[in-house]
């Protein structure tokens, strides 16, 4: 069996991010283009984190939409405070898991705000 790409999302973990992503309702008036579909724009944020590609390079045939979407997206979801909730909500299903590893665990003791 092949592995999976690290920017690929499967159902089990599409199901504990897509709640987290703020819902978007389409104008009635004047309402535009559709907007590409947020688990094909997560998978292309990830594939430009994972590869390391520029946003503009983002090749269109992998179905994520444009660099600029992903980019645009990464943002609006930043904006909405997306990123610090779903680590919140891996590190619970890891906990529950028992998938959390501590022994390598550093701590910072630095004093924070400086």
């Amino acid at each position: 069996m092949a592995r999976p790409k690290p920017w690929e999302v499967d159902d089990e973990l599409w199901a504990v991010i897509e709640p987290l992503l703020p819902k978007v309702e389409r104008r009635t008036w004047h309402p535009g283009r559709k907007r590409h579909p947020d688990r094909l724009v997560f998978q292309g944020i990830l594939f430009v984190l994972c590869t390391g590609i520029a946003w503009e390079h983002l090749p269109q045939e992998l179905g994520f939409g444009s660099g600029m979407t992903c980019w645009r997206r990464l943002s609006e979801w930043t904006e909405a405070g997306v990123w610090p909730h779903l680590h919140g909500a891996l590190l619970a299903e890891l906990r529950s898991a028992n998938a959390l590893d501590f022994s390598r665990a550093a701590v910072d003791g630095s004093p924070s705000g400086r």
